[in-house]
This record gives structure tokens, sequence and C-alpha cells, in this order.
């Protein structure tokens, strides 16, 4: 069934809505432009893929363009008058190949930026930390290989055509990986600031409620009363703030793609909770928890450490 699992933004068209989808009410439900639902299939990379977000790549990547060809003349400039007796093209050779190089592997700390985020850094526990650490080290030293590896190549072209001799880089890699730290750092924090602006620019307006198709009944539940949401087979439940719990046909993973925007945190590969229901948090020793949304108890698995911190606030 093309439907049953569609939970998308959308508002009503021809007088009807698709089911499993968020309302909204910035709009009159008459007038508002919508979308049919459709069947939402994910897999196990459904998590870091929704993290990858090709226009913050395109976004960072162009802002680096515009300060390199800012920067570079500069460097050159600065490079010829620092080397008075090496031909002038040596400088322009050095410091354009250097920026081709570094234009070209900026999709390494987009990656480590998408795939461990700061904000992850800060869960309980070593694990989130060393993740953190893990990833980001590997993306640093990836970038600094291509980058020098690239640079060095497009230099020793350089001096092929130029017909100068070799080019020699000689033992300078040491210094080339504390100048592309810095860069590193700056380009991540770049990629975090246009991630942090961006789902700030997408957040939703007053959302309003997510039709539940329970079967052939569509169940209209205001985004308020929904205190969780359970993994059920191939089912999902609606733990509804009245003791209701339809179900509905889908899969968590589309759930949450559909409903994290709205404050429903991951806390267990089975559940997501509305942190807005959140009434406390008890430790159940070993790292995990157990989260209350009044008479209703979900587990927080010690492998989620940022919901942790999230729920925490």
């Amino acid at each position: 069934m093309a439907n049953d699992a569609g939970p998308v933004l959308a508002e009503r068209r021809t007088g009807q809505q698709s089911p499993g989808a968020v309302r909204s009410s910035g709009r009159d439900d008459a007038g508002g432009a919508g979308t049919n639902g459709a069947r939402i299939v994910t897999s196990g990379w459904a998590r870091i893929t929704r993290r990858l977000n090709g226009r913050d790549l395109w976004r960072c990547a162009l802002a680096a363009l515009a300060f390199s060809l800012i920067n570079t003349p500069v460097n050159i400039l600065t490079a010829q008058a620092d080397n008075p007796d090496v031909a002038a093209w040596m400088p322009m050779v050095w410091e354009v190949s250097s920026a081709i190089t570094l234009m070209a592997a900026i999709w390494i700390p987009w990656l480590a930026a998408s795939l461990a985020p700061p904000d992850e850094a800060a869960g309980e526990g070593w694990r989130p930390k060393a993740r953190f650490a893990v990833i980001h080290l590997a993306a640093l030293l990836a970038y600094s290989a291509l980058h020098v590896s690239g640079f060095v190549a497009l230099r020793k072209l350089g001096y092929a055509v130029m017909d100068a001799g070799a080019y020699q880089f000689g033992e300078r890699f040491g210094y080339e990986l504390r100048k592309d730290l810095v860069t590193y750092v700056l380009l991540v924090g770049g990629f975090v600031l246009i991630a942090y602006l961006r789902r700030r620019r997408d957040e939703p307006v007053r959302p309003v409620s997510f039709d539940i198709r329970d079967g052939a009944r569509i169940i209209r539940a205001p985004l308020a009363d929904i205190l969780a949401v359970s993994s059920a087979g191939n089912y999902v439940e609606f733990l509804l703030a009245d003791g209701r719990r339809p179900l509905m046909r889908a899969t968590l993973a589309a759930v949450e793609a559909e409903l994290s925007r709205f404050g429903f945190v991951r806390v267990h590969r089975s559940w997501l909770v509305n942190a807005a229901r959140v009434t406390g948090l008890q430790p159940d020793g070993s790292g995990d928890w157990t989260v209350e949304l009044g008479a209703v108890n979900a587990p927080l698995s010690r492998r989620y450490p940022a919901a942790l911190a999230t729920l925490r606030g």
C-alpha cells in the first residue's frame, strides 16, 4: 500500500490530506498547497544519511572559494617578497596548487562534521567523546594527506612545464599538518554554523497535529498529545496522552525523520519520545535510563548519549 507510511509535511488539498502527515496552523486548511503521502523506505544508514546535506557543502565551499580568491594573491605577493631570488612564477605555482587541493579536499571536514557534530561529544561517558575524537583525527589526517599529495603533484607538473627541474618538497609534512589543522578547524566550524542556521531556518511554525492512519481510520493527533512512539514489528505504536495506542504501518525511522524536527528524540532503537512531555529521568544502572512521560515510561539506552544530553537540557 503506497500511502500507509507516508508522514510528510503537508496541508489539505482538494479537501483531503495524506495520512501520516504533520499539519501546520500557519495557513488556512482550505487554501494551502499540499503533497501526497508516499511510503518512506529507510535503511540502516537512514540516520547517517539524514545528517548529510549537500547544500551545506556547497555553501561552505563557495565561502571558502571567495576567501581563496582574496587570500591567494596576497600569499603570492608575500612569497615573492620573501623569496626575491626565485622566479616570479614559482610562488604562483606554490599558492595556486595549495588553494586548488584545499578546495578539492573540503568534503572531508564536511563529512566528519556531519557524522560527528561537536554537540554529540557532550554526551555522558567516554564513548561519544572517543567517537568524536577518532572521526575528526582520521579526517584531519586524510584531509592533510590529500592536500599535501595534491599540491606536490601539481607543483611537480608546474615545474616540469616550466622546465625548472624537479620540485623538492622535503620533510615538511609536520609543518603542513599544523597549518592544515587550523584550516580544518575553521572549516568544521563553518559547516557546523551553516547546519545550525539551516535548521533554524527550516524549523516549522506552530505545528499542530500528526495524522495517524490506523487501518482505514485516520486519527488526527495533536503533536503535544503524542507522548512517545514505539516500534511494533511492521508497525509503529503511538502512545497518546488520553491513553489510546493507535498503530500505523510504518518504520520507526520513517516516523523519526518526520517528527525529529518537532522535538521527538530517539532514545532507543525501538522508541521515540516527545521531549516536551518528559516529566522525569530515572537511572537504571549500567548507563541505561527510564524516561518518564506521566503515566508512560520509555527506555533510554546508553547507546544514545546525545538523547540523554538533549532531555537533560
